[in-house]
């Protein structure tokens, strides 16, 4: 038997400029998919299609703008037509205890993380194929609140319930929660200031948050593009919610608390 892939599929990836956006549409290029990459970075946006292998197009578009969200759906059609998979690894979060957080740090995590991944999702609604993907990258510290990104994981909760709301309003897509734990290299926490992320990474230790080890962004995509190849095969068939972490054990021995 034949392993499905997505060649042949046209792919949409939201947020592949850098980090496990980038890595996937690269993998889904190579591939033989066809695809249309979103990112703010044009720069960047063309590397990643470079190494898909030259032939996709760039979005260049910042989730924060809703007329931006909206081109990002018409820019698409364009490139690609009908759509069988999206996926979504936009992301953005400060590093800032949560009494010390701001309103810009607040309205930076939901207009990135939540209401410009539904903007763009709403706006991809008549493009997609019947039986699409729609997979949008949540994270694992949902339910499991990380001391210096309250905000972004209180974003990442609000946008795995809004995707089980257009999975009941929409049943004729798939929709999918990808929750990612960590993963390097990225471009996530380039700002994070040093000093602090070592005081919160030694509270994530102390509360079972920390793993012993971290994933590789390119297998992370390579499993990624693997799984939603296959699953594009069988629209039939629904994947709701897939964890990625590293199979190691937390530091301390204990699971997060």
């Amino acid at each position: 038997m034949t392993v499905p892939t997505l060649a042949g599929r046209r792919v949409l990836v939201v947020g592949g400029s850098a980090g496990i956006g980038q890595a996937f549409a690269v993998r889904a290029g190579q591939a033989g998919a066809k695809i249309a990459v979103v990112g703010r970075r044009a720069d960047r946006l063309g590397e990643t299609i470079d190494q898909a292998g030259g032939d996709g197009t760039a979005i260049v578009a910042d989730l924060r703008d809703a007329d931006a969200c909206a081109r990002i759906g018409e820019e698409a059609a364009a490139a690609l037509g009908a759509i069988d998979l999206v996926f979504i690894a936009a992301g953005a979060a400060a590093l800032r205890w949560v009494s010390e957080t701001t309103a810009d740090d607040w309205a930076v995590a939901f207009e990135t993380n939540v209401i410009g991944v539904n903007l763009v999702i709403k706006a991809l609604c008549p493009t997609l194929e019947p039986g699409a993907i729609v997979a949008a990258c949540s994270s694992e510290s949902v339910g499991h609140p990380h001391s210096g990104l309250v905000p972004y994981g209180a974003s990442k909760a609000a946008l795995e319930e809004t995707l089980r709301g257009w999975r009941i309003e929409h049943p004729e897509f798939r929709f999918s929660c990808v929750a990612v734990g960590a993963t390097v290299p990225t471009d996530f926490g380039n700002a994070f200031d040093p000093e602090t992320l070592n005081q919160a990474m030694e509270l994530w230790a102390r509360h079972g948050l920390a793993r012993a080890d971290i994933m590789r962004t390119d297998e992370v995509a390579d499993v990624l593009v693997g799984t939603f190849g296959i699953a594009a095969a069988y629209p039939g068939v629904g994947i709701e919610h897939l964890t990625v972490r590293s199979p190691a054990g937390v530091i301390g021995g204990t699971e997060g608390m």
